[in-house]
């Protein structure tokens, strides 16, 4: 009996007649290289295509495309809302105590910057600074901007020192600005703490280079000269301060 596989003419005829059923297809290797290939091309799009799309579009198309894809891309953008909404859980500043400092500074956790604000009603760059720090905890919602009066955080802390701002990362202090000769003064801008706060690494800036000009190291050694020659003076005359 003839093999009904076979490729022979008379086989080829009973074929296109529907007597004999139509041959499958060798699969080679250059075909199976082939539609490897197109699945990862298509896979890489879907990818492409779905990665910028949001849960409720992505609902929207159930119908359309392959469940489980839906699914994995669904699960995944859950997961990095959650992550970023982790992320960004600040985004105010918050008022704290002597009780709150451990807790909310030296606990903050893992990963955590703190920016801490010591000031007090009635110095106008402190008022400035808290206006700043408002701006800053918006923008920066990693990063926990908070802000105490001096003396009811720290007992007898001098209002010569301030306003005061103390960095902290994961419970360790790593930076402190200490009076106004370090904060630029009275006309301090926003741009300008930003930069300022911006080096210690706390928070990432867009600013491509300090607002304050190529002169202001200069500027502010001298400052800082003058004030730590008032300080030593006042420190003279007033032993319990500070």
């Amino acid at each position: 009996m003839q093999n009904p596989d076979e490729d022979t003419e008379w086989n080829d005829i009973l074929r296109k007649k529907g007597i004999l059923p139509q041959k499958e297809p060798e699969i080679t290797e250059e075909m199976i290289t082939e539609m490897m290939e197109q699945t990862i091309q298509e896979k890489q799009s879907a990818e492409g295509r779905l990665g910028k799309l949001t849960l409720d579009q992505l609902d929207e198309l159930e119908d359309d495309e392959d469940e489980a894809i839906l699914l994995e891309f669904r699960k995944r953008r859950i997961e990095e809302m959650k992550a970023q909404a982790q992320a960004n859980k600040f985004g105010e500043v918050m008022e704290i105590n002597a009780q709150d400092y451990v807790e909310k500074v030296n606990n903050a956790g893992p990963g955590i910057w703190v920016f801490l604000h010591l000031y007090k009603q009635g110095i106008p760059q402190c008022a400035l600074i808290n206006q700043h720090f408002t701006r800053l905890a918006s923008k920066f919602p990693k990063a926990k901007f908070l802000k105490s009066i001096s003396t009811t955080c720290i007992p007898n802390f001098p209002d010569r020192n301030l306003p005061a701002i103390f960095v902290y990362f994961e419970g360790q202090m790593k930076r402190q600005f200490i009076g106004p000769a370090e904060l630029v003064g009275e006309k301090l801008k926003l741009d300008e703490l930003e930069w300022i706060l911006s080096r210690t690494g706390g928070i990432k800036t867009d600013l491509e280079s300090d607002p304050r000009g190529p002169k202001v190291k200069d500027v502010m050694m001298s400052s800082l000269r003058g004030y730590n020659k008032d300080s030593d003076d006042e420190n003279d005359s007033d032993e319990d301060d500070w």
